[in-house]
């Protein structure tokens, strides 16, 4: 190279921006023929700033995305922003901005961030889920859906603010206060629409098989814990005479499940969520006194997630159910820890082998009867907890002495026989509620006709846009309010209708845009997803992302793949192949965040040391899966390596092709170069492909590089940069680029054989042992014969042989030799 000069982070890095970007050197290819990868990070949500988290995220999917454009793939490595939601509202509440000004500037600032990193996305394909163009085919799917008997509405107990006049989801209840404006939040019924996601239950459970061994086994099993199949037994509790009565003869009884009807005759009460249909209408009567109503409506006006943390309450209802078995009374109650949309919202309590029934009946000294004998508890109640283990039936008539498997089948039997029940299959899973009474967000594109009802929208009015006139006051929806926009006509009869005012879940947006992403931006006008596009590109080769989407976003992703497989639009049953789950990113322990002071900026770092000092001490520090502690002195000693790195490559001789050098003729230094440069590149496949441990091949390559400059023959220095720079390129792209552009015209950015001559060792060292106890330690020739080895061997350890008898010598080839004396 020519002169010595200073390594100058900051211009390097802009100098092969721009040449990346002029070259369009990212975009995919058109050619479906090449072989392909898909590497995608999990879009951001455009907050202003990119983050540390953002810069581990994108620089692991960047390394992979680089590695495989090197060894020949067609790399598709798209970026987007998943720009619909909560916080743009508050902001323009708060800097008195539209949310569509403060969502767009976000985007246009974090995309200069993002491309200071020097990532390799491809420009044309970057969307923004909050386009109308997005907008349009996403309604489009819903229409869809909608006519397949995948949406429907109903009403549901939602969050609700008076103040703000406003749903809130669990996560902005804070102390049962609204999170924005402090007033209590009560629970009310309102009417939302719903995805269908369970009528795919089984299959989403069933295609995790499919998965295994290709994404962490932790979300793997919270997926299908998420999902929760169980059998088990459906039969009815009949109201007493005296109950029915009371009830106005409007109810005969109401359903429950319960997945060990081997634990029925333990049943001593029953209980019934506060919503269910036989409270309210107690509600409504005359026979609870003001105490018992009063407690309702208070745990009515709770979240499920704040009844689920609160100590276990309930009130007895005055009515009673008959055991179908026994014929016994069994008191009714109402308790908050049961919730009204699991199940049919009424259990069967069973406090001795259940530990919420067991809480539950401590509090109100309820009855309490063991059914299961096991080792542990010996037939008898264990205080202060419930058994909830297998073991065999005691205190039950008709099972006595089965074990529990045994027992749960003939009890199911048993019921089918009498027709008193039968067996069902349940899920945890609960249908997907989309609605959100908020301006920000995807209009749901449904009409309210008052002579045809609820209609989808004619596909041909897409996109139902919002309105632009809009002031957001935290007050209420702003759909809803606004004088002009809801009015419109029926898209089946024409006459003056409604429009739907509510908004779409901002996971719908993500649930889908990885396959917008796999379509022919070209197409993006004329349709939802370019088949051709779809069938080359899916499924996601490596999706990369945190593990706190490892239930709702994959769930609700893996399910829109397959509802758009039905549509016809998609052809694979999964849309990730793989699945990376990164670790965060932490300072003094604690996540970074601004309340705890503890943020790193990344164009700190990156006006600082450059945008590879970043990327390097981010996949260096820990490998991928782990959480990352934040360490200066580490970025310190990254950017010290990268100086290293520029000043060693001053002296070396450029040439256009790897080097072909006579590996016998070298010395033992420069051999061992030549050994570590290509130790650092057999490992370079596995880390790429496999177990993305890029901190070790860092290290290798930090080890290569002491190598090479520990041995002065310009020929094993040029084939080691050669090598070395391929191998950083996809870690720290600028750096790497630069030196071999003026090295070898980047020619050696491409697949490298590895020779296997370099890993033949000239010497073998070789371990003695005396009666199985090491002795020594020697060198020498791999060529050496078992007589000479043996012969070495017994001179190396002469002072232990002394006067004793070798009666047996053991050669493991090159590894060790075994001496066994006597005497």
């Amino acid at each position: 190279m020519a002169e010595n000069l200073k390594y100058n982070a900051l211009d390097v890095e802009k100098k092969w921006q721009e040449i990346w970007a002029k070259n369009g050197e990212f975009e995919p290819k058109d050619d479906y023929s090449l072989p392909k990868k898909y590497i995608l990070s999990m879009f951001p949500y455009p907050s202003g700033r990119i983050h540390m988290g953002h810069v581990r995220n994108y620089s692991i999917g960047d390394a992979i995305a680089r590695y495989y454009r090197t060894q020949g793939f067609n790399v598709l490595h798209p970026i987007g922003f998943d720009s619909f939601g909560m916080p743009a509202e508050n902001a323009a509440i708060k800097n008195k901005i539209h949310p569509r000004i403060w969502t767009y500037e976000n985007i246009d600032y974090m995309t200069k961030e993002l491309r200071t990193l020097g990532l390799s996305f491809s420009k044309r394909r970057e969307l923004a889920t909050s386009d109308p163009i997005y907008t349009k085919w996403e309604q489009s799917f819903f229409i869809k859906m909608f006519k397949e008997g995948l949406v429907y509405r109903k009403s549901a107990i939602v969050n609700w603010c008076e103040h703000d006049q406003t749903v809130l989801a669990n996560e902005q209840v804070e102390e049962g206060c609204c999170w924005r404006c402090g007033n209590e939040v009560v629970q009310r019924e309102l009417p939302g629409y719903y995805f269908k996601i369970t009528q795919y239950a089984d299959e989403l459970l069933n295609d995790l098989k499919t998965l295994e061994g290709k994404w962490p086994s932790q979300v793997l099993t919270m997926q299908e814990n998420w999902i929760g199949k169980s059998f088990g037994l459906e039969f009815k509790f009949y109201l007493d005479d005296d109950s029915k009565k009371i009830l106005g003869d409007k109810f005969d009884g109401f359903e429950v499940f319960t997945t060990r009807p081997d634990t029925i005759y333990g049943v001593t009460y029953t209980a019934l969520a506060p919503e269910h249909a036989i409270v309210k209408a107690l509600l409504d009567g005359n026979t609870l006194d003001e105490d018992k109503k009063s407690k309702i409506k208070s745990i009515l006006n709770q979240s499920p997630r704040e009844r689920q943390a609160s100590k276990k309450d309930g009130v007895f209802l005055g009515i009673h159910v008959t055991h179908p078995l026994t014929n016994e009374k069994i008191p009714v109650w109402v308790a908050n820890f049961i919730l009204a949309d699991y199940g049919s919202g009424a259990i069967m309590s069973v406090p001795a082998h259940d530990q919420r029934d067991f809480d539950f009946a401590s509090a109100f000294d309820l009855p309490i009867v063991s059914v299961i004998k096991t080792e542990e508890n010996n037939g008898e109640i264990m205080r202060p907890k419930a058994t909830g283990d297998y073991g065999v039936s005691i205190n039950s008539p008709l099972i006595n002495g089965l074990s529990s498997e045994e027992a749960k089948m003939a009890m199911i039997e048993k019921f089918e026989e009498l027709k008193l029940g039968k067996r069902v299959v349940n899920f945890k899973l609960r249908d997907w509620g989309i609605s959100r009474q908020r301006y920000w967000g995807a209009p749901i594109p449904i009409v309210h006709c008052p002579k045809c009802g609820v209609v989808a929208e004619d596909e041909k009015n897409l996109p139902v846009a919002l309105p632009d006139d809009v002031e957001i006051t935290g007050e209420g929806n702003p759909l809803d309010k606004h004088p002009t926009w809801k009015h419109t006509k029926c898209p089946k009869c024409g006459c003056d209708a409604i429009r739907e005012t509510d908004t779409m879940d901002t996971f719908v947006q993500s649930s889908w845009y990885f396959a917008r992403y796999a379509s022919d931006e070209r197409t993006w006008n004329d349709t939802a997803l370019d088949k051709k596009g779809v069938d080359y590109w899916m499924n996601v080769d490596q999706y990369i992302g945190g593990i706190e989407h490892a239930i709702l976003h994959l769930l609700y992703a893996r399910f829109f793949q397959k509802v758009l497989r039905d549509l016809g639009y998609m052809r694979d049953d999964e849309p990730f192949k793989n699945l990376l789950t990164q670790g965060m990113v932490l300072k003094d322990g604690k996540k970074m965040s601004k309340s705890k002071g503890n943020v790193v900026d990344p164009d700190d770092i990156i006006n600082k040391y450059g945008a590879d000092t970043a990327r390097l001490f981010i996949l260096f520090a820990a490998p991928p899966q782990k959480e990352l502690e934040w360490n200066d002195s580490a970025v310190e000693g990254a950017y010290r390596f990268l100086n290293r790195l520029w000043d060693r490559a001053q002296s070396i001789k450029p040439c256009d092709k790897i080097p072909a050098i006579e590996h016998a003729g070298l010395n033992k230094e420069e051999k061992y170069a030549r050994l570590k440069v290509y130790e650092a590149l057999a490992k370079s496949r596995d880390v790429f492909t496999q177990s993305f441990t890029f901190n070790t091949l860092i290290a290798a390559c930090m080890e290569a590089l002491n190598a090479i400059n520990a041995q002065d023959n310009d020929e094993v220095s040029a084939e080691g940069f050669f090598i070395i720079l391929n191998l950083l390129e996809p870690i720290v792209p600028h750096i790497a680029c630069e030196l071999s552009d003026k090295l070898f015209g980047r020619k050696n950015f491409g697949e490298i054989e590895i020779l296997d001559e370099v890993f033949v060792k000239d010497t073998i060292k070789l371990a003695v042992t005396i009666n199985g106890k090491k002795r020594a330690e020697f060198e020498m020739s791999a060529n050496s014969s078992e007589s000479e080895v043996l012969k070495e061997a017994k001179e190396q350890t002469a002072k232990w042989l002394e006067g004793k008898e070798i009666i047996k010598e053991i050669y493991v080839k090159g590894k060790l030799v075994n001496l066994v004396i006597k005497g």
